[in-house]
């Protein structure tokens, strides 16, 4: 699993930020979450392969976490992708990409499809043998909803030299990788952990964009692995939390302590400061495990 930032910071891109977006690699997959303005040239700059991203996640109808989106798109039909583009978003995505695609006489000579949804309560959006992706109902000006990308659980460790001591045949092998005990020619029983290892553990990403102060998020995000949530404001501009429906790192810290997450990522900073370490400092005060995302930044999960 593994976590790159592409943009990170509120409102509107700088000459040396950009605003949301981010790809989480996950089990074979490419995952792109938000696509604010300049996400395909943050692809490039780091080296991210375009082709490989087929679900887009979008967390709201804000332009700042979906701008990019006509662009990334069009360069996709340059490229001559052929490989079909599905996008989770809310109600009104669909009608805004293929209005802009009418207005300009483009067409996508790909499958694009489109996955909406107002749904105020957990749904899931994506699964597969190996990765699980629902929502999580967040609170903002807008609907908005936060994402959180879960790994299915691993397969046992086979344990081929105890194995080969019991004199198990090779056909029982898959079995034993479920978790299934052995019934040699004998009659005896062979127990799965005397023949397997436990597996890695399951991973679980939570991304929570724009939001207030939500605690009643924390039973969602529960004992995930990473939680990116946003910190838009340090509490001494806690007073605009509550016009623009953003939080403070303390109270994203207190979401990441609440649910017992084991690292926390802060990020969606405004532009008004200077220096992101104050919002680590606060957050800390909370919430000891703290990364703060930078444009460009990796976390391996």
């Amino acid at each position: 699993m593994k976590l790159t930032i592409l943009g990170c910071h509120s409102a509107t891109p700088t000459a040396a930020t950009n605003p949301t977006s981010q790809v989480l690699e996950v089990r074979g997959h490419l995952f792109m979450i938000d696509c604010g303005e300049g996400t395909q040239v943050a692809l490039r700059k780091n080296r991210v392969k375009f082709a490989r991203i087929k679900h887009i996640f979008i967390s709201h109808l804000h332009g700042d976490h979906f701008f990019g989106l006509i662009g990334m798109i069009s360069t996709f039909c340059l490229l001559g992708r052929d490989a079909p583009l599905t996008i989770y978003g809310p109600k009104g995505i669909k009608e805004i990409i293929l209005l802009q695609l009418k207005l300009t006489g483009s067409y996508t000579p790909f499958e694009l499809r489109f996955r909406e949804s107002d749904a105020t309560t957990p749904e899931l959006l994506y699964e597969d043998e190996k990765v699980i992706v629902t929502t999580i109902p967040l609170d903002h000006r807008v609907y908005t909803r936060g994402f959180l990308i879960q790994e299915k659980g691993y397969q046992r460790k086979l344990n081929v030299v105890a194995c080969e001591e019991y004199g198990v045949d090779i056909a029982y092998y898959r079995k034993i990788k479920k978790g299934e005990d052995v019934t040699l020619d004998d009659g005896r029983v062979i127990a799965n952990h005397e023949l397997s290892d436990d597996p890695q553990p399951s991973r679980s990403y939570a991304f929570c964009s724009d939001t207030a102060y939500k605690p009643d998020i924390v039973p969602l995000v529960k004992n995930a692995t990473v939680l990116y949530h946003e910190s838009t404001f340090l509490k001494s501009h806690e007073h605009l939390c509550v016009k623009t429906k953003h939080s403070t790192a303390a109270q994203a810290a207190t979401i990441a302590r609440e649910a017992q997450v084991g690292t926390l990522i802060l990020g969606h900073y405004s532009t008004r400061y200077g220096d992101y370490e104050l919002f680590r400092k606060e957050a800390q005060e909370v919430f000891d495990k703290v990364e703060l995302a930078r444009d460009g930044a990796v976390f391996e999960i």
